[in-house]
């Protein structure tokens, strides 16, 4: 299927859910010791309401410094290494329901491609996502941090951008939904990853390259 077809398809399967969701998604490994730990953390220290909300996988979890890195505002952190964007469908309820965000900061999908997902069935996950949280939460603003293409899966690389090319086309369709591209910052002059910003797996960030996710997302999450 060719790329303007699958777009096609992906915003053909939003007017459908405008009415109802997909059929019931399965995770795509056992994350009950992870939703046990943030169920202990809600109880434990209620977020604000107005929060901050990050949901995704690794890139998130691995992300210990959103508080220093933004400063004043009440950050929630509910990333869980290894995870797919149907993973957030999945344990929604338990991400997303205890809070109430004025935004969600949302990053996942290369973990979906690297297991063999297409870049249309990428998108139309993050579509069901967004219209779960706002047939709940239907003030929050959500910004998709676009698929990362860090050098471990630079071999993935086509496919990540097709991704991001219809996940970019969906959020410019609504306004409480943004698309932020982070690729722009982490790619050098001459359009390969910038080996200092990550980690040595070459697949997760170091301090350098939350940095400029810091800087690329300072926008959005400080807008009211």
């Amino acid at each position: 299927m060719n790329f303007p077809l699958r777009l096609a398809c992906v915003l053909l399967g939003l007017l459908l859910w405008s009415g109802a969701f997909a059929a019931e998604r399965k995770a795509s490994a056992d994350w009950t010791a992870e939703m046990g730990n943030f169920a202990q953390a809600d109880a434990a220290a209620p977020s604000a309401e107005g929060c901050v909300l990050f949901v995704g996988s690794s890139s998130i979890r691995l992300w210990t410094t959103l508080k220093e890195d933004f400063p004043g505002v009440p950050v929630v952190n509910r990333g869980f290494g290894g995870s797919q964007v149907t993973d957030a469908i999945v344990h929604f309820e338990r991400l997303v329901l205890p809070h109430r965000p004025r935004l969600i900061v949302f990053y996942a999908g290369t973990n979906d491609i690297a297991a063999g997902k297409e870049p249309a069935e990428v998108a139309a996950d993050f579509a069901e996502f967004c219209a779960r949280v706002h047939a709940e939460r239907p003030q929050s603003r959500i910004v998709f941090v676009s698929v990362q293409y860090a050098p471990a899966r630079w071999h993935l690389k086509a496919k990540m951008v097709a991704a991001n090319e219809l996940i970019a086309k969906f959020c410019a369709e609504d306004p409480r939904r943004e698309f932020v591209d982070v690729n722009v910052v982490t790619l050098g002059a001459t359009g390969e990853p910038r080996d200092e910003i990550y980690s040595p797996d070459r697949l997760h960030m170091s301090a350098a390259g939350y940095a400029l996710w810091t800087q690329a997302l300072a926008k959005p999450i400080n807008a009211r």
